[in-house]
């Protein structure tokens, strides 16, 4: 759940920080006041793109930043380490994310730099929004689809089954790559022949090529090698070096020990140099032996090595590259050979394959129709209590031509508002109203199997009221048993159902407009107010009478806000 969000320069509002609970929060204003600012903040930390038109006039950037606490982190910190983004410490997620006029944004997830795509990634599994235009996605099948497979608990199977039927979709492009190809020719099988060969003869190896080049460099550089050795090597042990003046020198030093035993350990030291200078001569000898190539070493060495070079150039730059080519042109020229053969391998494993998808997807579709039963029944329940009198909702499941990446069958809700009236898609309901209340009892449903801790719903309740407002206000806040809800709203109905109440409030002058998000005390006369604003007139003793009236409930504490 979201705990704390600090914003600054967002839109019109100047800053504020904000503190969150569990369950419904409601998020109150005059039209036009910037309730879409809070949503607009949320939106950027759970990676919405933004245009830099968001940024408050006169300000230099936008800020938000979130805090975040996940009882159970194991899903977020298995994405943060898919990311290479530090995992949460006690569960706690912080995101921040900057958005300047002038530089390039700045996004940062537990500290560590982090990108837009990343910081989407995340918040598609802590936040679920609920728009005026969510209700449009159920005309889509494929979106139906997904919220009767959230029901049945089908994302392990299904998972499973979409890996093997992309193994099966991918073996029959293959078969089918296949019979487009084109037949070799003789002289095309005869150059691939020539090629396979030409890479053998190099004897590819990392290792071999690591020290072909090496000897290479070497070859490259002999004479001066071959010189500079040869000088080092014979100087070393010239007489005139060791013969004429460090050998007498030895001699003496150890004449010296003999009369003074402290000077035999510099007398051992004179005897290592000159055995050290020694070594390093016959060292420098072999090194100009190495660098001494015959014309044979030469010619051989130069052959492998234009090899090498000619080998790159045509198949890449590394050895794996070259010889997985080597191993496609193989393949390529074993499968002329045969080529019907190849394709009917290829279209034997599809098979085999075809028949073990059919099962799985059978039994997708089975627990998918037992799952359609219970979601229609549950939903149909709470439309009764949304205002529908005699409602009747049903999930069709249809067979599929084929296999497809959800299975053997696909799904179609069918919706009649009233009785007598014939069951019809979704797409033909008239009514927004009704459509939207459609979506509220789904989402009713499904949320208690949705793992998104924050539901965020943007006047869901639009184009209802009354008695049925109550009910959407009752429905949203037994969301907010399993969940932390937002919802933006102009009923006071629903608002008086929330256990955390914010107002938005829009203040302009002669030069400027700025916005404030305060908390409402659950049992202040500010909230009363706020309420009775929303019935009608907050001046209003009726309405004051009724906003009373509408708060005659438990509520759990709101949350807290400093202003700046």
């Amino acid at each position: 759940m979201l705990h704390h969000l600090r914003i600054s320069n967002l839109a019109l509002l100047d800053s504020a920080e904000l503190e969150f609970a569990r369950g419904l929060t409601a998020v109150t204003g005059e039209t036009g006041a910037g309730k879409s600012v809070l949503l607009g903040a949320l939106a950027l930390l759970s990676g919405s793109r933004a245009d830099k038109g968001l940024i408050r006039k006169g300000a230099d950037a936008c800020e938000v930043e979130g805090t975040l606490h996940f009882q159970h982190p194991d899903a977020i910190n298995a994405k943060l380490r898919e990311l290479n983004l530090p995992e949460c410490e006690d569960g706690t997620l912080l995101v921040h994310r900057v958005l300047p006029r002038e530089k390039p944004a700045r996004i940062t997830v537990n500290g560590r730099n982090a990108t837009l795509a990343a910081l989407g990634a995340l918040g598609g599994l802590w936040i679920d929004f609920h728009g005026p235009g969510e209700p449009q996605k159920l005309f889509h099948e494929s979106c139906q689809l997904e919220l009767l497979d959230l029901h049945a608990r089908l994302e392990a199977p299904l998972a499973a089954y979409q890996v093997e039927w992309r193994r099966w979709r991918d073996l029959h492009a293959e078969a089918e790559r296949l019979r487009t190809s084109e037949k070799l020719s003789p002289e095309e099988a005869e150059f691939i022949k020539a090629q396979i060969t030409k890479i053998d003869s190099a004897k590819l190896s990392e290792e071999g090529i690591g020290k072909l080049e090496a000897d290479f460099k070497r070859f490259s550089s002999a004479r001066d090698i071959l010189s500079l050795a040869s000088e080092l090597s014979q100087g070393l042990v010239a007489d005139q070096l060791l013969g004429k003046r460090l050998s007498p020198l030895r001699n003496s030093a150890f004449q010296l020990a003999r009369l003074e035993t402290s000077a035999e350990p510099l007398a051992k030291r004179v005897e290592s140099v000159i055995i050290e200078l020694q070594d390093l001569s016959s060292e420098f000898a072999s090194l100009a032996d190495d660098c001494d190539f015959n014309p044979a070493q030469a010619q051989a060495l130069t052959e492998r090595m234009d090899l090498w070079i000619e080998l790159r150039r045509k198949y890449g730059t590394d050895v794996a590259t070259i010889l997985a080519k080597r191993a496609a042109l193989a393949n390529r020229l074993a499968i002329q050979g045969d080529l019907e053969g190849a394709i009917s391998r290829v279209l034997g494993e599809a098979a085999k394959l075809e028949k073990t998808l059919r099962v799985q997807a059978a039994a997708l579709t089975a627990t998918r129709r037992a799952a359609a039963d219970d979601l229609g029944t549950k939903v149909g329940a709470i439309l009764v209590n949304l205002g529908f009198k005699k409602p009747r909702l049903a999930i069709e499941l249809l067979p599929e031509a084929e296999l497809r990446e959800h299975g053997d069958s696909r799904c179609r809700i069918v919706f009649a508002p009233n009785a007598g009236q014939d069951l019809l898609p979704l797409s033909q309901i008239a009514s927004s109203g009704e459509l939207a209340r459609v979506m509220l009892a789904l989402k009713a449903v499904l949320a208690r199997v949705d793992s998104t801790p924050v539901l965020v719903f943007d006047e869901v309740d639009a184009n209802v009221g009354g008695e049925i407002a109550a009910v959407v206000g009752r429905e949203l806040a037994a969301l907010g048993q399993d969940h932390q809800v937002y919802c933006v709203t102009h009923l006071p109905q629903v608002a008086a159902q929330a256990s955390a109440h914010f107002v938005v409030v829009k203040d302009q002058t002669e030069d400027a407009t700025t916005v404030t998000i305060s908390p409402l005390d659950p049992d202040s006369e500010e909230r009363v107010r706020e309420l009775a604003r929303m019935v009608g007139d907050r001046h209003s003793a009726s309405a004051l009478d009724h906003a009373r009236e509408l708060l005659q409930k438990p509520a759990a504490k709101a949350g807290t806000t400093k202003k700046k």
